[in-house]
């Protein structure tokens, strides 16, 4: 292996694992993103650190002040509103689009997240594990759309809305309703109906916003 790709899985893994801490509530909205402290926390030089907190911050995770460096972004109700607006529409479009392309194999890997999802039902509450899950299925659908600017909005939104109120993975009932929801999601796209997908794409994101409204 060249240098050149270690350095890429290194700063992929590192990249990785702080957006992880981000995402799971470890690293809390408006807590300092300090290089030094984190490339010490994981072991690993300051420049993969400070490439993975750039990117952190194009993907709206953080933030950057001048002279404050950067810190984990808080999403607030208005900007979750607005957020899950636009969320709605693209989630709808994602999923339109996948009807018509995805293949079985698709199908059958959408059918086991949903699986590992139903499994941890009966399982103590982790936030970053349901959080990662819900990730997976919504990575892998607007990703199935083959709409490179679709996906690529898609992340930046799916990931501020996890930021914003991550504890919702603690419910039971949200889990299970989230559940559901996805297995609406999986059977319009087994049907090859796009609009039936957009509906129950855009019904998921608006399910959501009803559960934040609650929390």
């Amino acid at each position: 292996m060249t240098d050149d790709s270690s350095s890429s899985l290194l700063g992929q893994s590192v990249h990785r694992q702080i957006r992880g801490m981000v995402l799971s509530g470890e690293l809390t909205p408006g807590q300092p993103l300090s290089v030094p402290a984190l490339a010490a926390r994981l072991g690993v030089s300051r420049s993969p650190v400070r490439e993975a907190v750039q990117q952190l911050i194009h993907e709206g995770l953080a933030i950057s002040a001048p002279h404050a460096g950067a810190k984990v972004a808080a999403v607030d109700d208005d900007r979750i509103r607005d957020v899950l607006a636009v969320r709605a529409v693209l989630d709808g479009l994602a999923a339109a689009a996948a009807a018509t392309r995805l293949t079985e194999a698709d199908l059958d890997e959408l059918g086991g997240i949903l699986a590992a999802q139903e499994a941890h039902l009966a399982d103590a509450p982790d936030p970053a594990r349901d959080a990662a899950l819900d990730l997976e299925f919504h990575t892998f659908l607007r990703d199935a759309s083959g709409n490179t600017c679709v996906a690529e909005e898609l992340a930046r939104l799916e990931a501020q809305a996890h930021l914003y109120r991550g504890d919702l993975w603690c419910s039971a009932r949200n889990r299970r309703v989230a559940l559901r929801e996805h297995r609406r999601i999986v059977e319009a796209l087994e049907s090859g109906h796009p609009e039936s997908a957009r509906a129950a794409a855009e019904a998921h994101v608006h399910g959501l916003l009803t559960r934040l409204g609650r929390a």
